[in-house]
């Protein structure tokens, strides 16, 4: 093996990412062990497609944390994006491009607000989030009186279901809505932050505010760029979320912030800024979802759902501190 290569490996041995990917090979084996459903096309197939909501909200939070920031009202402005796109779709008629131009606008816009009391005014973005997250979601509940909408237009509720292929005797898979999309918000995001000198200033803006603008950065530019991009992965997931369904519940989004920001923080994002990648969110999320359909399989009650997940949580980010923590004590002049 060339010795470039092997300093990488080297380097990804000694990663967040690497323990992260032995944890999940080794609860993949003993789940698929102790109940033979765990590694079959159809539950791995189910899970590609239930969890494409969470994945594309964690990989907008995913900027916003590298960038510096918080954000959880993605929630609701995901519920106000799925709502309003699809009941104008219902009144005045559209199709997949009008519907995606509609909710991504208005989970642009939504994010654009965000970002202008963070800068403006100078408010915590933790408490915006906060703030808005409860003025979207009331504002929602208000207007329509937390109706259901039932009826999609038939295109909508079709979907879309590529290269189709036989496994076994009466499934069938292929390519949905749901896959797409998650595959192209991870290729997109990954391109912005890796290939780019947009995402170069994210993280060096995330890593060090004062240092970025003395630099001359556009710190509110940028800050508006990260939150419009969280609410436009909000306005995508919401339809994705929709076809899922088959259904519009404005009061079922919001309260799912949890699963978004533990497959954030499982991939290694710092809370502090500056830290963060694709490849983890996507070690973070498969973390996630294995754990919770394993939970599922081995008849374990829903209910000790959350524990878990708030246990790995906490695992996950204090063995981060302590690995950063480690650095520092190594790296500091004796």
């Amino acid at each position: 093996m060339p010795e470039s290569h092997m300093a990488s490996f080297g380097r990804f041995r000694r990663s967040h990412e690497f323990w992260l990917l032995i944890v999940i090979l080794g609860l993949c084996a003993s789940l698929g062990f102790a109940n033979a459903q765990f590694l079959t096309m159809q539950n791995l197939f189910d899970l590609l497609t239930s969890y494409a909501f969470v994945g594309i909200l964690a990989l907008g939070l995913l900027v916003v944390l590298i960038a510096g920031g918080i954000d959880i009202s993605f929630t609701a402005t995901a519920s106000v994006a799925q709502y309003v796109t699809l009941s104008l779709a219902n009144a005045y008629g559209a199709n997949w491009i009008g519907v995606f131009a509609i909710a991504i606008g208005i989970g642009g816009a939504l994010g654009a607000l965000n970002a202008i009391f963070i800068q403006k005014l100078r408010i915590p973005s933790i408490i915006v989030s906060v703030a808005t997250l409860n003025i979207f979601y009331g504002l929602l509940i208000f207007f329509t009186g937390g109706k259901y909408i039932y009826s999609l237009p038939d295109w909508f509720a079709t979907g879309i279901f590529w290269f189709e292929f036989e496994w076994g005797k009466d499934s069938s898979y292929g390519v949905n809505l749901q896959i797409l999309a998650l595959v192209l918000a991870f290729l997109v995001t990954w391109l912005m932050l890796n290939r780019t000198n947009i995402g170069r200033q994210i993280y060096a803006m995330g890593g060090n505010t004062d240092a970025a603008q003395r630099l001359g950065f556009h710190i509110f530019g940028l800050n508006i760029l990260v939150y419009c991009y969280m609410g436009v992965m909000a306005g995508i997931a919401s339809l994705i979320q929709a076809q899922l369904a088959q259904s519009v519940a404005p009061t079922v989004l919001v309260g799912k912030e949890l699963d978004v920001v533990a497959a954030v923080v499982l991939g290694g994002a710092s809370l502090m800024g500056g830290v963060g990648t694709v490849f983890g969110t996507f070690l973070g999320l498969t973390l996630l979802a294995v754990l919770q359909n394993g939970i599922i399989l081995l008849g374990v009650s829903s209910y000790w759902s959350p524990f878990f997940v708030g246990l790995v949580i906490l695992i996950s980010v204090s063995a981060t501190a302590w690995s950063q923590r480690e650095r520092r004590t190594r790296s500091a002049p004796r």
